[in-house]
């Protein structure tokens, strides 16, 4: 993961890369149907961004032809939708088709099964790729000229130096500026915590 880096001292924000296993966001009416009713996700670590946080609990994803992915950490809190977020390479060995798409934007993609403690979830739709992206609060985002949705480009310096096209841009008063990249990108570039990176526009 990428340590926080010291950019211009006129900058509101240090920036912070960093790598994005594979996970699920879940309903509250998710989480019962998997843990049990009533059940409360229970924070293990708290994330960079406010409030956010992986939790004790993980399940089984459950592809095609039944293969397996097991200790599938869920982030919490809950969400209004549930949804998967895997790396290319997780879903070759799944035997998935996953598209890339931002997080929320699930509409015609796969599904799959989850299974718990308590029982299973059947998932219709919900498995993608995260697009790589960079969270920022306003001041963020006026310091580098952009607005929520624009892309921007992240350039990761070390031996195995890479520039990463279409960084979408997500703005809010809560984040916190940091940027999400998945396994495959972060193993591609040799991510490391002294690995020098900037943001660019």
């Amino acid at each position: 993961m990428g340590k926080p880096l010291p950019r211009a001292a006129s900058g509101p924000s240090p920036l912070l890369v960093n790598v994005s296993a594979r996970h699920c966001h879940l309903t509250q009416a998710a989480v019962e149907a998997l843990f049990g009713p009533g059940h409360q996700l229970t924070p293990f670590k708290w994330l960079y961004q406010d409030g956010q946080f992986a939790a004790m609990e993980a399940v089984t994803l459950i592809g095609p032809r039944s293969r397996v992915i097991s200790n599938l950490r869920i982030l919490g809190p809950c969400r209004s939708l549930n949804q998967v977020e895997l790396a290319y390479t997780d879903s070759i060995s799944l035997g998935f088709d996953i598209p890339l798409r931002s997080s929320g934007n699930i509409q015609g993609t796969p599904g799959c099964m989850l299974m718990g403690p308590a029982g299973f979830l059947e998932m219709k739709d919900g498995v993608i790729r995260a697009l790589r992206h960079v969270h920022m609060s306003p001041a963020d985002a006026a310091f580098y000229g952009v607005k929520n949705g624009d892309n921007m480009r992240l350039r990761v310096g070390g031996g195995c130096g890479a520039i990463f096209e279409r960084l979408l841009v997500r703005v809010d008063p809560s984040f916190k500026l940091e940027i999400h990249i998945d396994t495959d990108e972060g193993n591609a570039a040799s991510l490391q915590p002294d690995t020098p990176c900037e943001l660019l526009k």
